[in-house]
């Protein structure tokens, strides 16, 4: 049960996730992804259909100056000015999580995969949450999330929370090509990745929040959820779970924040 960040879940997703982007924070105490699943590309478009963008994006707003549109770098080349502009709208606190190298690409692989089963760790953005995991001792002495476990994600929900959602768009819309070109060569040619974007974010508003304690099992040494229709649940729905409830409900706000701002005329 990895824990794809929040602030990538958010930042990741919100970014972009950014998206945050999340949002990602990873738990040692659940169990580590399996080696990178196998990328299946989109169902091929049947002859007639339109295979244009269901969202597209509207053209990044140029230079206050000359009006015209600046140019970003090469997607290669563009980790340091993508940060400055994560430091910008978020700020040094969360700039400073990500790591330095293929953040675009991280953030991309990172919202693809977050339908799935599992997050490949060799594409997360950012490390771990510094507070460890502490579960609660329940009835019959079973073991259950606990409020600590929620309460680490308190800080950087309420970044993410206070942050300017449209300094956060602004930044998505100039970026997009980039975004784009990072998913068209994670094996989606023909596809649009601010399509992918709006359907992760319904998946992850779409995260079924149980009533009552979470119980976890432990049948190794890392933990997983006792009930097996949570455990069968996606990598980014479990963070959803394991961030608790209000966490959960003020990130799902956001979300459908962000996605009113996507699909805007």
């Amino acid at each position: 049960m990895n824990d794809p960040d929040l602030k990538l879940l958010i930042g990741l997703v919100l970014v972009i996730v950014l998206g945050g982007a999340a949002w990602h924070y990873w738990d040692e105490i659940f169990p580590p992804p399996e080696p990178a699943p196998t990328v299946t590309a989109p169902a091929p478009i049947e002859p007639g259909t339109d295979s244009g963008p269901r969202y597209p994006m509207p053209e990044p707003p140029g230079d206050p100056v000359t009006g015209e549109l600046v140019e970003l770098p090469p997607l290669d080349d563009s980790d340091s000015y993508f940060l400055l502009e994560i430091g910008a709208t978020f700020g040094p606190a969360i700039e400073s999580l990500l790591l330095r190298d293929g953040v675009i690409d991280r953030l991309v692989a990172t919202v693809d995969n977050l339908p799935r089963s599992q997050l490949p760790e060799r594409i997360r953005p950012v490390g771990q949450l510094q507070e460890p995991f502490r579960p609660d001792t329940g009835e019959a002495d079973t073991v259950i999330l606990s409020f600590a476990s929620y309460t680490r994600y308190e800080a950087l929900v309420a970044q993410i929370y206070y942050a300017d959602i449209d300094a956060v768009y602004d930044t998505y819309r100039r970026y997009y090509p980039l975004f784009q070109n990072a998913y068209q060569r994670l094996g989606y040619p023909d596809a649009y990745f601010n399509d992918r974007l709006i359907e992760v974010i319904d998946h992850l508003v779409a995260t079924p929040m149980p009533e009552g304690p979470i119980v976890l099992t432990r049948p190794n040494v890392l933990y997983e959820f006792a009930d097996p229709d949570l455990e069968a649940l996606s990598s980014g729905q479990k963070l959803m779970l394991r961030m608790g409830p209000n966490n959960a409900a003020t990130i799902k706000r956001l979300l459908q924040k962000f996605r009113a701002r996507l699909v805007q005329p």
